[in-house]
């Protein structure tokens, strides 16, 4: 007798069966990757999975710095530091017994920036610029900066040359690789018609420059003062001609950074669900990255499903749970016995024996099954408490929708790995709490490594 379909198809459902597998630690073991990127959607794990690989390449020896650009700042929690800030700290408690370290920190986009002027323009244009009011509104929440200043950061460590690997966390972005996007954005703005309009008068200088602006384009700025105000527009001029030194910096910078990137040390991981959305997502950055040239490690399938009674499948666990439920005749105590034997059992008048007649003794020690249990606590409309059959039919049921699940996620795997049979890929088991400390980490560091859909059994 062939097996079940369903059965067998459920049987393969744990098992993700991708053209390659990602084997993480070969990654983290080169010297020659000096930079691993985790990019992603929102909600898939960025952040754990880049302390986790930081975790696992540290205590195999390497020096280590993780850059997290996740405002949810759960990597700090992770990892015991209080606080982080955009100077790098040595994490605590790191097994360093082969030569590594392990370091984090967050960025802070602003003090980022503040850096940056600080470290291009004499003291007194660096004050000026700092203390202009629409520098201080474009440094803290400008569309892009915050990305562009995640890239300028990377190329900072990068240049310090202080550090083994550096394990990049990037912002949540539902548009695919908004930090490859940002200095491109940012450069615009600067180099912008905008730009340019404000800046020429300031080129020209003193009074001439004051008559162009007067002159030249009183009507343009007579509406931008209507639109920005007055004193906005004003405070924008003054900021660009402070700034006009470095505009050709911050386009430079973001060029080497970029190029950078795409280097043969650099690596990327695009991190996922096992979800629909999230893969689409997944799918869509692999296709960028590819577009743009960027080296693309494989994939990191997280929060996978499994089940270690798999050969059950989920239509037999249901069928099992309403036979329970609604046993009908043919599971019946007894059977057809009692019947079988009464007086007019087929019509016959001939009386027989009852069968199977309980003695008082035993009626009085083996409670029959339609009767509660002594001492059982009853319902609230008295019925009594579920019995054995509807508890197990309860678990077959539990059985049967973890085994749905797990088919929608080999259906929603299978079908990123038919489009991208080029992409290593590796599991990470759906873990019962979050992770909050480094024994959680380093354990997710084994799952990456190991590829395991399963948790171990306690104990093994």
């Amino acid at each position: 007798m062939s097996p079940d379909p369903a059965a067998r198809h459920q049987e393969g459902a744990r098992h993700l069966t991708p053209a390659r597998v990602l084997d993480v630690d070969p990654l983290l073991e080169d010297p020659k990757t000096r930079i691993v990127v985790c990019c992603g959607s929102g909600g898939v794990g960025k952040t754990t999975t880049a302390a986790a690989l930081g975790l696992r390449a540290a205590e195999r020896g390497r020096k280590v710095v993780v850059l997290t650009i996740d405002p949810a700042r759960r990597l700090a929690q992770s990892m015991g530091i209080d606080s982080l800030d955009n100077t790098p700290r040595r994490v605590k408690g790191v097994d360093d017994s082969a030569g590594g370290e392990l370091h984090a920190m967050m960025l802070d986009m602003k003090r980022t920036f503040d850096e940056i002027v600080e470290a291009h323009a004499d003291p007194e244009r660096a004050a000026a610029i700092l203390g202009n009011p629409f520098y201080q509104s474009l440094s803290a929440g400008f569309a892009g900066t915050q990305e562009y200043m995640a890239m300028e950061k990377l190329g900072q460590l990068r240049a310090r040359d202080e550090w083994d690997l550096i394990v990049v966390d990037t912002p949540p972005s539902r548009s695919a690789l908004d930090f490859l996007d940002a200095p491109k954005r940012l450069g615009s703005f600067l180099d912008g018609k905008l730009i340019r309009v404000l800046l020429a008068p300031a080129k020209v200088g003193g009074r001439a420059g004051m008559k162009f602006l007067n002159v030249g384009m009183s009507m343009m700025t007579g509406v931008l003062g209507k639109v920005l105000g007055g004193q906005f527009l004003k405070d924008v001029q003054t900021f660009v001609a402070a700034m006009d030194s470095m505009f050709g910096g911050f386009r430079t910078r973001a060029d080497a950074t970029y190029k950078l990137l795409q280097a043969p040390g650099t690596a990327f991981l695009v991190v996922a669900a096992p979800e629909r959305d999230a893969l689409r997502e997944a799918a869509y950055f692999v296709e960028r990255l590819a577009a743009e040239d960027m080296p693309l490690a494989g994939l990191v399938l997280n929060r996978v499903h499994g089940s270690g009674a798999a050969r059950l499948s989920a239509e037999r666990a249901l069928a099992a749970a309403e036979n329970l439920e609604d046993p009908r005749i043919v599971d019946q105590d007894g059977g057809k016995a009692g019947v079988r034997n009464s007086p007019d059992a087929d019509g016959s008048s001939d009386p027989l024996e009852p069968a199977s007649q309980p003695s008082p003794e035993s009626s009085s020690l083996e409670p029959s099954s339609s009767e509660p249990l002594p001492g059982a606590p009853d319902t609230p409309d008295g019925a009594p408490e579920r019995s054995v059959d509807q508890l197990s039919a309860g678990l077959l049921r539990l059985h049967a929708d973890r085994m749905h699940l797990l088919a929608r996620e080999q259906r929603t795997r299978d079908r990123f790995t038919a489009r991208h049979p080029e992409v290593a890929v590796t599991e990470v088991a759906a873990l019962p709490g979050d992770v909050h400390d480094l024994a959680g980490l380093r354990e997710i560091g084994v799952r990456l490594a190991t590829d395991r859909p399963e948790l171990p059994e306690a104990g093994a």
